[in-house]
């Protein structure tokens, strides 16, 4: 349950208001959306992800008015995305057909069409740049353009827009199990109330929109020893996939006819999770299966977290947290439970005052019989 609605004094809350305004004015400084859009694009994309609003204008938007907080910016999208009508919905999409621009095993050193380092901060040194102080326009203009001759004089051999999946050649060699494709009506957790045991479709719209520090802290916890996952990561992929739409006037049984309405970011990463069975001769062997995640916008780490913790919740188990569906899928809400902690800050007075009322009696009662 979401807390949204304050009462109290209309002019008090007004005031309150204007001293939000003030403190985001006061500094006599405007942020640009677009300056959001091309210097934040992490905390851009986090926001979409988190908010499964795919927009990067209103996210950058959502972060100018909420000042920066994620949670209010993810808050702020939400509502909005709540007002949108549903006209129709995508065509499954193949993500073997994503445009890679990043591609990365820590599985294998050698793959298929190659490692693809791509636009990443793993490996900066993470000390500050104070040089950033002192930004000027001149110079990144200067920067960029001898960069570009730099591209220009680079020799590309062979030039690859598809890489295929890294987990492919390991099904062909029998070391990952086939599974025949299943083509059922993926639930809509926007539309349909989540209900326990919830479907793979379920958990994983749960967790691609769930929050990333949640995430991020729930798979460490089964990395540690609080559950019983602990993945190689056979490939991460960033990069761009095509959406398609059926006319949403389109009868059934007509022929079918896609219609191609843009392209979206997004990270995928497959998980590679052994796992302990018994064979034919009761007999344990290890093999693989493959934990999940996919997210908008590049955000890698949350990506990993969830692979980790779709494989959890894909072997339930009560002794850890991690495995427990309720205690997951119903905690890493950014909304549900930002909001469930500030109405912590609404009034509260007659609970508390009836709290106050009862230890007084019994602190009463306790003297009368003393005396």
């Amino acid at each position: 349950m979401g807390y949204v609605p304050v009462k109290g004094g209309t002019q008090a809350i007004d005031a309150s208001i204007k001293r939000v305004k003030f403190e985001r004015l006061k500094g006599q400084a405007i942020l640009e959306i677009e300056t959001i859009l091309s210097t934040m694009r992490a905390l851009v994309d986090q926001v979409m992800s988190e908010s499964s609003l795919y927009s990067p204008q209103l996210a950058a938007l959502a972060i100018k008015q909420a000042e920066g907080s994620m949670e209010e910016a993810v808050f702020l999208m939400r509502a909005h995305r709540s007002t949108l009508p549903r006209l129709y919905y995508s065509e499954s999409v193949e993500t073997d057909a994503m445009f890679v621009e990043r591609r990365i095993s820590a599985s294998f050193k050698d793959i298929p069409g190659g490692q693809l380092l791509g636009a990443t901060y793993d490996y900066t040194h993470r000390l500050l740049d104070f040089n950033l102080i002192n930004e000027k326009k001149a110079d990144n203009t200067q920067w960029l353009q001898s960069y570009a001759e730099e591209l220009q004089e680079v020799k590309v051999e062979e030039t690859v827009e598809r890489y295929p999946k890294v987990v492919e050649y390991l099904r062909k060699e029998g070391l990952f199990e086939q599974y025949e494709m299943d083509n059922t009506e993926p639930e809509d957790i926007t539309k349909q109330n989540l209900e326990f045991p919830a479907s793979r479709s379920a958990r994983l719209q749960v967790l691609t929109r769930g929050q990333t520090g949640a995430l991020t802290s729930l798979a460490y916890a089964s990395l540690r020893g609080y559950g019983e996952v602990h993945p190689t990561v056979g490939e991460v992929r960033v990069g761009s996939l095509p959406i398609y739409v059926k006319h949403p006037n389109e009868e059934d049984g007509s022929e079918d006819e896609e219609f191609y309405i843009g392209d979206i970011q997004v990270t995928e990463v497959e998980s590679f999770v052994p796992v302990h069975v018994k064979n034919e001769n009761n007999e344990e062997e290890l093999e693989f299966e493959i934990g999940y995640g996919i997210c908008y916008g590049q955000n890698e780490t949350k990506t990993i977290a969830m692979s980790i913790l779709d494989q959890c919740l894909e072997h339930l188990n009560d002794e850890f947290p991690t495995h427990d569906e309720e205690f997951v899928l119903l905690h890493i809400d950014s909304v549900e439970s930002s909001g469930f902690i500030s109405h912590l800050k609404l009034p509260h007075y007659v609970t508390f005052q009836s709290k106050l009322d009862s230890i007084r009696q019994v602190k009463k009662g306790v003297q009368v019989n003393e005396s």
